[in-house]
């Protein structure tokens, strides 16, 4: 049964006709029958073109920390468009939203860009500059975004192509990327101490950074193991190595210091994007002011025309000044345990096992196994067509979480405990005809 329902099913085929496959994301194509077309969000919800209202736990993949049209956030935004968006200069609410983003994440410098994908771009080229290397270590299953650099092994990758565990394959996500960019990435199992020992030892030499996200945004928020986020620190201390800690889905979401805060390890540049605009386009690299000050006017490069454009720049101060003043991520960790341990109980009655991962503000799930998965090889032995079948059948009931179980169920602070009652009880008819 299709999704689409006759004005959605309309405008999607017009989309086709001028948009590759309909979408401006590839991770939004969800086939030529189920992909939708939406058009208004409001809270916890969203519409489609033929007016079906969603319970939506994608949230622009993550982004809407607070709700859709927040409306302190509309505010902010439209009283400072009033007096323009862009200059060519710096502005005062750049200065204050640095300010912000330094104290809550007790770090020294801050500079503003638009999206995760630069942020992470930028990141790397500061590292390579700051220690003179060029290599760099990232984990198999990892997103970090567009940038060729990045798109090796990550959560999109099957597992044969991976090679084995003690000697990884670097495994294009794509076509189009040059094939002498592998030579400058190392791809490695997540929490495996030991392998990234041995490899940090042997190229230390030619080593620029480890980057990796604390928790797995994209394959189901696997965590990291005691000691894990340790051992990478200690690693770059000791051998002279960047370490960049990705945060663009775990920043501002997980606690109001991010992953730097909840986990008690201080990374050398940081990358912010997603919840720190509640949806609007602004990123952030940042971190220790002798990594940051590698970067220098006409010797190492950052830049961006619409870096720090006062639309992204006002959503972001609005945002984190509501996350500073409100109970927004106590409520959110609330009710988003309320759903993990419901969603448990619908599993365990139906006899699927299932392990839940992830915290309660982004969260996944795997089935056909009881053990939590704690790599990308691992998240791929449970059963992705069965999690598929159940979020087809929720999101024909109104309930929208990815149908890719490698994504992250994100709860915003508009989710009331009606809508986990809601969702609950969807999940349950889900599950039975999935089963069925």
């Amino acid at each position: 049964m299709s999704l689409q329902q006759p004005k959605t099913k309309a405008l999607y085929q017009r989309g086709t006709s001028v948009m590759p496959y309909g979408v401006n994301s590839n991770f939004r194509y969800w086939g030529p029958d189920d992909t939708l077309v939406m058009t208004r969000g409001e809270g916890a919800y969203v519409w489609d073109a033929d007016g079906k209202r969603y319970i939506d736990y994608r949230l622009g993949f993550g982004p809407v920390i607070l709700g859709h049209a927040y409306p302190a956030v509309i505010e902010k935004v439209g009283q400072t468009l009033k007096g323009g968006n862009i200059f060519a200069w710096t502005t005062p609410l750049e200065i204050e939203l640095a300010e912000r983003i330094a104290r809550m994440c007790k770090i020294d410098k801050v500079r503003l860009t638009n999206s995760g994908t630069e942020a992470t771009m930028h990141a790397l080229r500061i590292a390579r500059a700051h220690t003179g290397r060029e290599k760099f270590i990232k984990f198999e299953g990892q997103y970090h975004g567009m940038a060729d650099y990045f798109m090796f092994s990550t959560a999109s990758t099957e597992k044969g192509p991976l090679g084995s565990r003690r000697s990884p394959i670097n495994v294009p996500s794509t076509s189009g990327i040059p094939k002498a960019i592998t030579n400058y990435v190392i791809n490695l199992p997540f929490n495996d101490i030991e392998r990234l020992e041995r490899e940090v030892r042997a190229v230390w030499g030619d080593l620029a950074a480890i980057i990796v996200e604390p928790i797995m945004g994209n394959v189901a928020g696997v965590m990291p193991e005691p000691g894990w986020l340790q051992a990478i620190r200690s690693l770059c201390d000791e051998y002279g190595v960047v370490f960049i800690m990705d945060e663009v889905k775990t920043g501002f979401r997980i606690a109001r210091g991010g992953a730097q805060e909840y986990f008690g390890v201080r990374a050398d540049l940081v990358t912010y994007a997603k919840a720190l605009g509640n949806g609007f386009p602004i990123a952030a690299i940042a971190g220790r002011d002798e990594v940051m000050m590698t970067i220098e006017p006409g010797r190492v490069a950052h830049a961006g025309t619409f870096s720090g454009n006062l639309v992204g720049v006002a959503a972001a101060v609005a945002t984190l000044d509501i996350l500073e003043s409100e109970p927004i991520l106590e409520t959110i960790n609330q009710r988003g345990q309320m759903l993990i341990s419901g969603l448990g109980e619908v599993l365990a009655d139906a006899g699927i096992p299932h392990a839940m991962m992830g915290l309660p503000s982004m969260f996944g799930f795997i089935l056909g196994t009881d053990e939590p998965a704690t790599d990308f090889r691992a998240y791929l032995e449970g059963d992705a067509a069965l999690y598929e079948r159940i979020a087809l059948g929720m999101s024909r009931r109104g309930v929208q979480p990815d149908v890719d179980g490698r994504e992250p169920w994100f709860l915003c602070y508009s989710h009331s405990e009606q809508d986990i009652s809601e969702t609950l009880t969807v999940f349950e008819e889900a599950v039975k005809e999935a089963k069925g």
